[in-house]
């Protein structure tokens, strides 16, 4: 079983990572390279370590003088697929281990399922408190970015594991608590500084990104779940005949 769930963790992240990476080209890409036009402009002031963390399948973008950055063109797409697919191996990893230890099975029918959880919890729940930023956009302190992205995913992942798990009041009411904690706590705010990105730009941004990711995830979730129904299926049959 243990086996079955490894491949097919690899295979959907492959596929996810494929298909993410296109979409990231056509539609993702373009408006990042649009908005390093506008870098320099306003009292955004950079310096020369300074780097921006865009969004989940985002590649951050770094100004350093002297640190290596891949070629535009052929190379950075490829470093840029490389990463998705890495990406999505540790995702789909993730949620592997999270079926076995909950007992909750990633199959055909509960696939997509997982896709909006995990879309929710990773894409969608942290997007609500910071929003998928822009080079030459000012962002709050990169490590208390990370800490509430964290918090924020793992506080909506436990409620949605609470509600698959258990029908009671009790769980309910806990995991609509879990969901709004890290909201009422607040995520870290970015200074308030002048940006030359047009706020349309920003806007079509954020929209894009959360796109993606809900490819990303439905990719992943329902090619887990087919991968695990044909590998069960295959391993029966060959039983059956043994």
């Amino acid at each position: 079983m243990f086996r079955n769930l490894f491949f097919a963790a690899l295979v959907a992240a492959l596929c996810a990572g494929l298909v993410t990476s296109a979409v990231q080209y056509f539609r993702v890409t373009p408006l990042i390279f649009a908005a390093e036009a506008y870098e320099g402009d306003g009292a955004h002031d950079h310096g020369e370590a300074a780097d921006h963390t865009h969004a989940e399948g985002t590649p951050a973008h770094s100004h350093g003088d002297d640190e290596w950055m891949p070629q535009d063109g052929f190379e950075r797409t490829a470093y840029t697929v490389l990463a998705n697919v890495l990406m999505a191996a540790g995702y789909a990893l993730v949620i592997g281990a999270v079926s076995v230890l909950f007992n909750l099975p990633i199959t055909w029918s509960t696939g997509l399922l997982w896709a909006v959880g995990g879309f929710a919890a990773f894409s969608l729940a942290p997007a609500f408190g910071l929003a998928p930023g822009l080079p030459g956009m000012p962002v709050a302190d990169t490590l208390a970015r990370q800490l509430w992205w964290a918090g924020t995913a793992l506080a909506t992942g436990g409620a949605l594991l609470l509600t698959a798990k258990f029908r009671a009041p009790w769980a309910l009411a806990l995991a609509i608590a879990l969901a709004i904690l890290p909201h009422l706590i607040g995520a870290p705010q970015a200074p308030d500084e002048a940006t030359g990105v047009p706020a349309s730009l920003a806007a079509s941004f954020a929209s894009a990104v959360l796109f993606n990711a809900a490819v990303f995830w439905i990719v992943l979730g329902v090619t887990f779940g087919r991968m695990n129904d044909y590998l069960a299926a295959r391993n029966h049959s060959a039983g059956a005949f043994a």
